[in-house]
């Protein structure tokens, strides 16, 4: 083994923001001390319950990806099972998501997006 997985950095235009839209879908705990990195206006972490870390860094000229728009590609997305996929929706939706694509009736995933643009899928599991 030559690393073990640290976090995953996600950069945004507002790092609390995101860290609190992702505490909100996921739980967990935002800027919980930790002597691996220091929090300031332009980084912000969500220790989560099940194990993994997320980080945001604000990126002054942030532009957001366009799913699914080659173009403005969307770098890379997170998958979220979820045991109700329309609850999930609504709820993701309430806490600040976009919905990007509904897909057809019945379909066992949703695409999203955050308040910063990044793709993610609700995938019932």
């Amino acid at each position: 083994m030559i690393a073990q997985l640290q976090c995953i950095v996600l950069d945004c235009p507002d790092p609390m923001q995101l860290a609190e839209f992702y505490r909100s879908l996921l739980g967990g705990t935002v800027n919980q001390p930790d002597r691996r990195w220091s929090l300031d206006d332009d980084w912000a972490t969500l220790h989560t319950p099940s194990g993994p870390v997320l980080a945001f860094q604000r990126v002054a000229d942030y532009r957001p990806p366009r799913w699914p728009d080659p173009t403005r590609p969307q770098q890379l997305h997170l998958d979220f099972g979820v045991e109700d996929v329309d609850r999930a929706q609504e709820e993701a939706l309430a806490a600040g998501a976009t919905l990007l694509d509904a897909g057809s009736e019945g379909r066992s995933w949703r695409v999203c997006a955050d308040p910063a643009g990044h793709p993610f899928c609700l995938v019932r599991h």
